[in-house]
């Protein structure tokens, strides 16, 4: 994946302790890096891991360490009524940035860091690497949405077909749950452009054979 190109700030007390593992100084500037960008940081583990080729897991424990030892927050905002985690959220501890280089970071936090969070989506982009922070909640489609989309896409699919065949595997595309169901419309465009194709090819050719089997047949009438 490409990499971030915003600078990241570890001070001293993070930089020298000891009892801190390095993947973890270096996960605490990543965090900085964001947070001096935004104001707080919403970037998940699965991008964490991506980012530095290791497994979420360990995402999850360099982070923990740094919330035990006072350096980093972390705000979990759940599903209302639920145990199911919509978005985290991590803000610096005592921000280096914010003391020494006087940004306007300490409002920005402010205001991301309030009830009133929208958690349905929150995506940021960054120096124009857009990066999606959070996930989108998957709304399965009406079928009148499915067949306006299809219209507007002049493709012929079959709305109901295309419904019925994803209520049956749980709408999921392979072993992955759907994330967007206009971007499986247009897999099924190419899909069905493809075997147009394929049968275009295939008539252009058993017609070519019958052309020459033809000729042959008439050629062979005439030696008689």
């Amino acid at each position: 994946m490409e990499q971030p190109n915003y600078y990241a700030i570890i001070p001293a007390k993070v930089r020298y302790d000891k009892n801190l593992p390095a993947n973890a100084k270096l996960l605490y500037g990543e965090i900085t890096a964001l947070c001096n960008v935004n104001g707080i940081c919403w970037a998940t583990n699965d991008y964490f891991a991506n980012l530095y080729c290791i497994s979420k897991t360990a995402i999850s424990l360099l982070i923990k360490k740094l919330v035990e030892k006072g350096y980093i927050k972390s705000q979990i905002i759940y599903k209302e009524g639920s145990k199911e985690i919509l978005n985290r959220y991590l803000s610096i501890v005592n921000d280096p940035i914010k003391e020494n280089l006087n940004t306007p970071i300490k409002e920005n936090l402010k205001d991301n860091n309030t009830s009133n969070i929208n958690n349905t989506s929150i995506i940021k982009e960054i120096n124009n690497n857009k990066l999606l922070f959070t996930k989108k909640i998957f709304k399965k489609p009406k079928l009148e949405e499915v067949k306006q989309y299809c219209l507007e896409r002049k493709n012929n699919i079959n709305a109901e077909k295309f419904i019925d065949y994803y209520e049956s595997n749980g709408w999921k595309v392979g072993k992955n749950s759907m994330k967007d169901w206009k971007a499986a419309i247009r897999t099924w465009e190419k899909n069905q452009e493809e075997k147009s194709k394929e049968i275009q090819t295939y008539q252009s050719k058993a017609i070519k054979e019958q052309s020459e089997a033809r000729e042959r047949f008439l050629r062979g009438e005439e030696n008689d």
